[in-house]
């Protein structure tokens, strides 16, 4: 009899241990996973997409103002993504720093919509390898003119994939309704833009500049074609932020060494 009750009791035990535990088990993977959600790699690069005709060279003026402005010099790669996806490279990393430059220029480096498309593709084929590379899960972008679109489109088709987290997007002269003069009118792009806003990262901070040599534009890219970023991103985003900057050097080709834009990108980007 005493050994049945013995017997028992240890029964008891054991089970009053595991009721006790059970929350444990139960909460123990709930917070994995919000560590994982929410933990953020020391590496943290900026990536900088040109616009057409522009090659993976074109912001070696702004990356040297940039580290000047700054007083740290930040590493410089250079990517250019050819037509088979394959991947050239030019410069380093260095292993300390934390804030890269990562420029993707494109082989083809032509206008239009559906070479925008591809170059987006593009885009995605040289994050994947570079974030498996530097094993960043973070990340800032900044895209002059075309490249504002090809970051848009990367962010809304192919980003919520690879798990990384988008910071900061600024997107300089970006033609979001490419450059139709008449504002009735909207083109497919824009169109396509529109209705996949939602799949946008909910915490991303956007800022969209304009440029001003004329009371239209920037000389190339009308007004009306920037401002239509607010159609995209606004109520989608955690904050979109539109400006418009004058004075000398605002004309499109001239922007991102524009001195304002440069202030803009250390102030807001880095």
């Amino acid at each position: 009899m005493r050994r049945e009750r013995t017997f028992h009791s240890f029964w008891l035990i054991l089970g009053a241990i595991f009721l006790l535990c059970l929350p444990g088990f139960i909460w123990r993977p709930h917070q994995e996973a919000h560590v994982r959600a929410n933990y953020r790699s020391m590496i943290a690069p900026v990536f900088l997409v040109p616009g057409s005709s522009a090659t993976q060279n074109r912001f070696n003026a702004l990356v040297k103002e940039l580290n000047k402005e700054s007083g740290t010099k930040h590493s410089l790669l250079r990517v250019e993504v050819m037509t088979d996806g394959t991947l050239k490279y030019s410069g380093t990393i260095r292993q300390d720093d934390m804030r890269p430059y990562i420029v993707v220029g494109f082989q083809n480096r032509h206008d239009g919509a559906a070479n925008i498309e591809n170059q987006a593709k593009w885009f995605g084929i040289a994050f994947r390898a570079l974030q498996k590379t530097y094993a960043f899960n973070h990340f800032s972008a900044m895209g002059h003119s075309n490249g504002g679109l090809v970051l848009t489109l990367f962010m809304e088709d192919e980003l919520a994939a690879t798990h990384v987290h988008a910071d900061q997007l600024m997107t300089i002269a970006a033609p979001f309704n490419l450059e139709e003069q008449n504002p009735k009118v909207d083109t497919p792009l824009f169109d396509r833009l529109c209705a996949n806003r939602n799949r946008l990262p909910k915490q991303l901070v956007v800022y969209s500049i304009a440029g001003s040599k004329t009371y239209t534009g920037d000389g190339i890219v009308p007004f009306d074609s920037v401002n239509r970023g607010k159609y995209i991103f606004q109520n989608q985003v955690k904050n979109f932020t539109q400006m418009t900057v004058t004075g000398a050097n605002a004309n499109h080709a001239n922007l991102p060494e524009n001195q304002q834009i440069v202030s803009l990108i250390q102030q807001y980007l880095l």
